[in-house]
């Protein structure tokens, strides 16, 4: 099996941990806040990371940038909280739809932050990711919904965090970036979910499960298929999840089907892609 092969069956992984993810935290938001959502899924991330670095000779966690480990992971856990109030808020397959306009909001932060160049490829980007935005919104025909606002917002929140994320990954290992994201995570979701703390019923316990393991399962596998293969590549792959999770929202959830959400999303896929075809050529 080639790298480009093995790329693409990892990014199916991370597409599927994502929709998971979507999918435990719809089901435990039934019966427990966000924060307490995020909570649930940070100590279960500490635990697998720490089981992963007990494990490992060769596991490397020290840092020398712990500001920079604290900025990103409080820009995290704000996008966090962001996509975990809009999947309670809205249909799924509207929530994974504004969040493909993550790389419009990166390439801008990018140039702001990194002094990164916005390159005709880019603004083209940038000019479809806003259509798309248009398109799935529509607003001022009746379609807008408040918490659409707060899915951008987690989105651009991500944003942030892929900038720092990128700053880390010059000098520190991956381990290393999810080990200060759960020690960072843990105590700041809990802080903010004792107020509202709830004792989740026993049947909420495999729903848990699924959060904590789906969030480490989808950072691995995402940086798996980066690593072994070109974005161009990557990239098409994690656009299956808008469909996949769409069906999942109209048979189990009953939300309703929106085609112009396909439409909007494929918008700004189109846009993503040729960007990095031709920065790639």
């Amino acid at each position: 099996m080639n790298n480009t092969l093995r790329g693409v069956l990892w990014m199916g992984g991370a597409v599927l941990s994502f929709s998971a993810m979507a999918i435990a935290a719809r089901q435990l938001l039934a019966h427990m806040g966000p924060f307490q959502v995020l909570f649930v899924r940070s100590v279960i991330m500490l635990a697998i990371v720490l089981l992963v670095v007990a494990q490992s000779e060769n596991a490397v966690t020290s840092t020398r940038r712990l500001p920079l480990h604290v900025l990103r992971n409080v820009v995290h856990f704000a996008g966090q909280y962001c996509w975990v109030f809009a999947i309670g808020a809205l249909p799924l397959a509207t929530v994974f739809a504004i969040e493909f306009t993550m790389p419009v909001w990166t390439a801008i932060l990018a140039a702001l932050l990194l002094k990164e160049k916005l390159t005709p490829n880019r603004m083209t980007m940038l000019a479809l990711g806003l259509i798309g935005v248009l398109i799935i919104l529509r607003p001022g025909f009746g379609f807008f919904h408040v918490a659409a606002l707060v899915a951008l917002a987690a989105s651009l929140f991500y944003a942030g965090n892929m900038i720092a994320t990128k700053r880390l990954a010059a000098t520190d290992s991956p381990l290393a970036i999810l080990f200060w994201m759960s020690v960072v995570q843990t105590p700041l979701s809990l802080v903010t979910a004792l107020p509202q703390w709830v004792a989740p019923p026993p049947a909420d316990l495999p729903w848990m499960a699924v959060m904590g393991i789906g969030s480490y399962a989808a950072h691995y596998c995402m940086s798996r298929a980066f690593r072994l293969a070109d974005a161009t590549v990557v990239v098409p792959i994690d656009f299956t999840r808008l469909p996949l999770i769409a069906v999942v929202g109209a048979l189990f959830y009953g939300e309703a089907f929106d085609p112009m959400i396909l439409v909007g999303a494929a918008v700004i896929f189109a846009g993503t892609y040729a960007s990095l075809r031709r920065e790639a050529r």
